[in-house]
């Protein structure tokens, strides 16, 4: 099978990548650096400038996970900009390319996360659900979807991956905690109550390849593992596998004053459930957190 990937070199690219060419899959990348894409990827995959060098060959499922990190700063203007375009430019740009094409992939697995539902305070939110809050990143969200889902009348099959907080010891928003709870810094953020939705890097790669083998799959899918926990037990947690206290707590309002609106990421939440997954029988090999740190742990 011939995969295309856009955002192959972020974290859960750079372990899709791994993980299809132990399968013997082709992969190509699209990136503005593709020099970089097999040091980065693996040395059997292929980095691309543009679509167009793949003009002439077949491709038979497109992953779109393209983004610009939502929670490295303040969503300033131009900040706002960058994150839309990335995603939903970048979309319109890989549908164009598409539409043009006589010979068109099966499927196209777009990114997408947790956020598309806003802050869900306590309820419990499924695929059924409709957004609570539509803040930024919901909006982000919700656009992103909706630019992907026009494949469909392309004649393709349209996956949405609603992504949680992945839990990898290679990066993501692990990597950032690790120092300040080394230190003994850590703790919960705000009251600590708002529920994390969060899903082990092995989990997060196996739905995927999972939702691409089967045919009948399209929609969207929760991206978490079956047990959220909230903020403050996850820091707990995190605390004892890091062998560290976890007391000092983030005010609230030390957080909204220096990140603005972004802190609404960090102080709201959502306690999704992969409702979908599960019943299309996918079996998470991580329900729980501290099945998930505990693995970790070594590398961390």
């Amino acid at each position: 099978m011939h995969i295309l990937l856009t955002g192959g070199t972020g974290l859960i690219g750079q372990q899709l990548c791994r993980h299809w060419l132990d399968r013997g899959h082709q992969l190509s990348v699209w990136s503005r650096r593709p020099e970089q894409v097999g040091r980065l990827c693996g040395a059997g995959v292929r980095g691309v400038a543009a679509l167009e060098e793949l003009d002439n060959e077949p491709v038979d499922a497109v992953i779109n996970l393209a983004g610009a990190p939502i929670a490295d700063r303040p969503w300033t203007t131009s900040r706002r900009a960058v994150l839309w375009g990335s995603r939903i430019a970048l979309t319109e740009q890989l549908l164009a390319w598409l539409e043009r094409r006589s010979q068109r992939p099966a499927v196209l697995i777009s990114g997408s996360a947790v956020g598309w539902y806003g802050d869900g305070g306590e309820r419990e939110l499924t695929e059924a659900s409709r957004p609570v809050k539509e803040d930024f990143a919901s909006q982000l969200c919700i656009a992103w979807e909706e630019t992907a889902s026009r494949a469909e009348a392309l004649g393709m099959r349209v996956v949405l991956v609603r992504t949680g907080l992945v839990l990898a010891s290679e990066g993501g928003f692990l990597s950032r905690l690790r120092l300040p709870f080394k230190l003994g810094l850590g703790g919960p953020l705000g009251e600590g109550r708002q529920w994390m939705p969060w899903i082990h890097i092995h989990d997060e790669i196996a739905l995927i390849d999972f939702l691409l083998q089967h045919d009948d799959a399209s929609g969207p899918y929760n991206a978490c593992a079956p047990e959220p926990v909230r903020n403050r037990e996850f820091a707990k947690r995190l605390g004892r596998t890091l062998h560290r206290p976890a007391l000092l707590p983030v005010p609230a309002l030390l957080l909204k004053a220096g990140l603005g609106e972004l802190s609404t990421l960090l102080l709201g939440g959502q306690r999704a459930r992969p409702v979908r997954a599960l019943a299309a029988g996918f079996t998470f090999r991580f329900n729980d957190v501290q099945s998930a740190l505990d693995e970790l742990s070594r590398r961390l």
